[in-house]
């Protein structure tokens, strides 16, 4: 159903104008099940808003490997600060990979995906996607969150070798000689944005 612009100024209904029309892609979800979402979120992700209505989120993501780990990375800051916030690559409808920065809040932190909303904003015009492959995108992932590649290699049940095969691969395929200049290859996503490992 259409929110209407002069019947919600009418009716000081601003909060239902914000949500529907906020120049960000907004989101509200349960138990990482989309309950409902507006213009811009459906219009970043090429989808009208009912086709996402209560769909489960992992159909924007690249992979299920992706979506489990994304929730790996959020539930322990959502429930120490009620806030969560990274950039990571999604999927759009028609199967296309971009960036996007998500920003998260929790209405029942010590069950944090229970119910919470989120905000996506299109990374697109300034870090343009390059094709990498899964499991390169998870190697990625964990070295922008300053982890080693043992660490990676727990993460991922890989050995230590593997994930130093794939570092060298990675540096080798985007012409960088270190993991910062493979993060500024990549659109610079070791920026102030990517959410760091926490120290235990």
């Amino acid at each position: 159903m259409e929110t209407r612009i002069d019947d919600c100024y009418r009716d000081g209904r601003f909060a239902e104008l914000a949500f529907a029309y906020a120049p960000v892609g907004l989101v509200v979800t349960e138990n990482r099940v989309i309950r409902d979402c507006n213009h811009a979120f459906s219009e970043m992700f090429g989808y009208h808003p009912d086709e996402l209505k209560d769909c489960v989120f992992s159909i924007l993501y690249p992979s299920d490997e992706e979506f489990d780990n994304v929730r790996d990375r959020g539930v322990k800051q959502l429930r120490e600060t009620n806030t969560y916030w990274d950039e990571r690559i999604m999927a759009r409808k028609d199967g296309t990979l971009f960036w996007c920065r998500v920003r998260g809040h929790s209405f029942t932190p010590e069950r944090p995906l229970q119910r919470a909303v989120w905000s996506f904003a299109d990374l697109s015009e300034i870090r343009p996607y390059r094709d990498l492959t899964r499991r390169e995108r998870e190697i990625v992932s964990y070295l922008a969150d300053g982890l080693t590649s043992k660490e990676i290699a727990l993460k991922l049940d890989l050995s230590y070798r593997t994930v130093e095969v794939y570092r060298a691969k990675l540096l080798k395929k985007f012409g960088a000689s270190n993991s910062n200049a493979l993060f500024q290859a990549l659109g610079d996503i070791e920026g102030q944005h990517v959410v760091r490992k926490t120290k235990a």
